[in-house]
């Protein structure tokens, strides 16, 4: 259902706005003005329950409140900013901003190495401004896109972004909307990607009045965090509108280059063409009228390859995917951990099937959920899997938040980086992860209201019950739990972590330099895992030279026939080497193969060997 404007307050010259609201269960809205001066303007009703006016004298920074049929005020569904909280007025926006990326048109999306960070822990200040001054720093290490969790209101000061009400407004403690755009332009002047995390799925259960305005929500379906969004059942052409030009709010005025979409197994819909299929074909339009590389980044537990096929396969074609599979393959390894979700993984060869196909789980028995699960992603092109050791999930919803780096050696963080940079997907690196940050990152609220705070303690705590954690969780609504989760960009002084930051630096760099690490594909590829010796061999082949990379996962040295092609090789990286403080390089620089060879690998390290061609 379109609209002359998409729904909100649109400032259409300095000094006039038009205000649109889909509210059907009202037949008349008025439009409150607070300020700089008082005033009702009743907006003028169509057949499908739009409410809407242009009215003069409105600048920018004037408050309002909507009152549906004489009712109390409330704020404004499509609120571009709430300075007062999500309980407060909405304010109108200017949409003027001295923009300097003119001939910015983002990257490829092969050539993504993200950098995940949450906007109130990342710096000391909490704001997007703080961030500006650290993106010289990540664009140092090679990171290409920034990806950030949830900036739309949420309650209070403090929260992981995924409780937001208002999908269009821009966190207040955070800085608001001009700040948000000076961080995304200062991005795109260091050549890094702005990359949001938009959720479709549900909103926060505290200042959500948007139920009151129309049928947004379904009791058809449920999801763990709140009602579901009705995006089939009566009304819901409006629904999927409402979305649709929230997502291009954030790619058009906010010249944000990718979303990530959150859970997408809780959005359900049965219709013939899904809100998502629609979602990206108005994704596609943009792209193809802009010329800009605009990608949308799906998040799944399904292992539902449809999601990544194209259209005329039967798919919805998102451009990529988070995987999973990978991470708790990866962790499982790492850590020994094999509860939860964890008990499905554990040997080599699931992280060898993570390396060749994406998915582990293609349609095998899955103890952790008591039956079969996936689908095979064998015929999806690699550069459309995101893969991490790391991420704002896989930290956060442990017991007490805590990283890698707490739980496992300082050569199994090496090898933990190498698998994840040198994996042939596009990498993802979790704020702090490049050098060993160790503040945990605890779930956090600010809620008001008690008895919401108390649901959210029990609900925290049931969650973790198959993991067989002990004790008490940190408390979510406590500030204390938010400080701790605060960077220490203060400790990278330690020798080891600036040794790490400089290793994930050179992977990168490999990565973004080695012909076949940089555009590798299945068919290039060869994955053999040595069970037994829980060692891993990924060959890459390229016309400019083939690159190998062999993994250990073992305590101690391992000496392994490793199949590389005839001919000479030279030893690019051994995380065991001294320059990267580990116990030393049991490898000759170079090394003459026929056909299979042995090699001696440290413990927990991670090697690239690259064919030596001759001139």
């Amino acid at each position: 259902m379109k609209t002359a404007h998409a729904p909100g307050a649109w400032m259409v010259d300095d000094d006039t706005c038009v205000f649109t609201v889909w509210a059907p269960f009202a037949q008349e809205v008025t439009v409150n003005l607070l300020r700089p001066h008082g005033g009702n303007v009743t907006l003028l009703r169509d057949s499908r329950g739009y409410h809407s006016a242009t009215i003069a004298g409105v600048p920018a920074g004037t408050r309002y409140f909507y009152s549906l049929d004489g009712g109390t005020g409330l704020p404004d569904p499509a609120s571009r900013y709430q300075p007062e909280g999500v309980h407060g007025p909405s304010e109108v926006c200017s949409r003027d901003f001295a923009w300097t990326d003119d001939a910015w048109r983002g990257i490829p999306q092969r050539d993504y190495v993200l950098y995940e960070l949450h906007v109130g822990t990342f710096t000391a200040e909490g704001t997007f401004d703080a961030i500006i001054p650290r993106l010289q720093q990540l664009r140092d290490l090679g990171i290409t896109a920034i990806e950030l969790m949830p900036v739309s209101q949420f309650p209070g000061e403090r929260n992981w972004g995924y409780d937001g009400s208002y999908p269009y407004a821009v966190q207040n403690s955070y800085g608001g909307p001009k700040a948000l755009k000076r961080l995304i332009n200062a991005c795109h002047k260091a050549g890094i990607c702005a990359v949001l995390d938009v959720v479709y799925n549900h909103f926060g259960p505290e200042g959500n009045y948007t139920g009151q305005y129309g049928p947004y929500f379904t009791d058809k379906y449920h999801t763990p965090w709140g009602k579901a969004m009705n995006f089939d059942g009566p009304g819901s052409d409006e629904v999927r509108w409402y979305f649709i030009q929230n997502a291009l709010y954030w790619l058009v005025e906010f010249h944000f280059d990718a979303l990530r979409l959150d859970a997408l197994h809780a959005i359900l819909d049965t219709s013939a063409k899904p809100f998502l299929a629609e979602l990206v074909d108005s994704v596609q339009e943009e792209r193809a009228r802009t010329g800009r590389h605009l990608h949308l980044i799906g998040e799944s537990d399904l292992n539902d390859p449809r999601l990544l096929r194209r259209r005329e396969q039967g798919g919805i074609a998102l451009d990529a995917q988070w995987d999973d599979d990978f991470h708790h393959a990866l962790h499982a390894l790492l850590t020994g951990e094999r509860t939860g979700y964890y008990a499905d993984f554990g040997n080599i060869g699931h992280l060898a099937e993570a390396f060749k196909h994406g998915f582990v789980y293609s349609g095998q028995y899955s103890t952790y959920r008591q039956r079969s699960h996936g689908d095979s992603s064998r015929d999806i092109p690699t550069e459309r899997f995101v893969v991490f050791s790391q991420n704002h999930d896989q930290v956060g919803n442990r017991f007490r938040g805590d990283r890698l780096s707490t739980m496992v050696s300082f050569e199994s963080l090496k090898l933990a980086a190498a698998c994840v940079i040198l994996s042939p997907y596009l990498p993802l690196l979790f704020m702090g992860e490049e050098y060993a940050e160790t503040a945990p990152f605890p779930y956090f609220v600010s809620h008001s209201d008690p008895d919401l705070i108390q649901a959210v303690r029990t609900g925290r705590a049931a969650e973790f019950k198959s993991f067989l954690w002990e004790g008490d969780p940190p408390d979510p609504q406590s500030r204390d739990t938010f400080l701790s989760a605060k960077l220490g960009w203060q400790k990278q002084s330690d020798v080891r972590q600036t040794v790490l930051w400089h290793f994930y630096r050179e992977l990168i760099f490999l990565r973004s330099t080695i012909a076949g690490l940089k555009t590798p594909t299945r068919n290039h590829e060869w994955i053999q895992a040595f069970g037994e010796k829980f060692v891993l061999f990924v060959a890459h082949s390229h016309n400019e030279g083939n690159a190998a990379l062999v993994l250990n996962f073992l305590e101690h040295d391992s000496a392994i026939n490793v199949p590389l092609k005839v001919g000479r090789w030279h030893t690019r990286l051994d995380s065991a080497d001294s320059r990267w403080l580990g116990g030393g390089s049991r490898l000759p620089e170079t090394m003459e193969s026929t056909g299979s060879m042995e090699i001696v690998l440290g413990p927990r390290s991670a090697i690239l060997l690259l064919e030596r061609l001759e001139p």
